[in-house]
């Protein structure tokens, strides 16, 4: 019988995308993974989902991974955390996005004039990204629209990490000074 050997299966995924030993990883590490979410206060489900997310994200970044630096195990359990802490934070982007949304709702929002001034600021929202550089453009619409961690836009677009932020942040100032009258 062959000893599991986690390194060495992620060394495979990495170098040649060996399905089978991501299986054999998947197989070993999703219950694990699932059981972890749940004492963390997961639904069954929902640690499912980020069973899943955390194995993918293995299989995207497997060449990252440092055996000198960290054992298979911590590799894949931080991945876990971070998939939880990314997740967590769409998850309260979304409810803050869908709090504003019904505030403003309340507003007449079957009145004529609360429909025009509804659609007046999806106008101005919508050109003020259109003026946006490319380059922050596209991180805002990766990470808003297309849901991506700054870790996974870094990753796609082959930018430092850092770099990723510093256009976040310089496209979300921009949208402030010309979306500040909106509220």
């Amino acid at each position: 019988m062959v000893e599991f050997d986690p390194a060495w299966l992620i060394t495979r995924v990495a170098a040649t995308q060996d399905r089978d030993a991501f299986v054999s990883l998947f197989e070993h590490y999703a219950p694990r993974v699932k059981s972890m979410m749940i004492r963390r206060g997961a639904s069954p489900d929902r640690a499912e989902d980020l069973a899943q997310e955390t194995l993918l994200r293995l299989w995207r970044n497997a060449s990252q991974f440092d055996p000198g630096r960290a054992t298979a195990s911590s590799w894949v359990y931080a991945i876990a955390r971070n998939v939880g802490i990314d997740l967590g934070r769409r998850d309260l982007r979304a409810a803050k996005w869908l709090e504003d949304e019904a505030v403003q709702e309340e507003a007449d929002p079957d009145e004529p004039e609360g429909q025009l001034l509804a659609a007046e600021r999806e106008d101005l929202v919508r050109t003020s990204i259109a003026t946006l550089p490319s380059d922050q453009l596209r991180v805002v619409r990766l990470s808003f629209f297309d849901g991506l961690a700054h870790a996974e836009i870094a990753k796609l677009l082959g930018i430092p990490l850092g770099t990723v932020k510093s256009r976040m942040r310089l496209a979300l100032h921009r949208l402030r000074g010309k979306l500040g009258e909106l509220r």
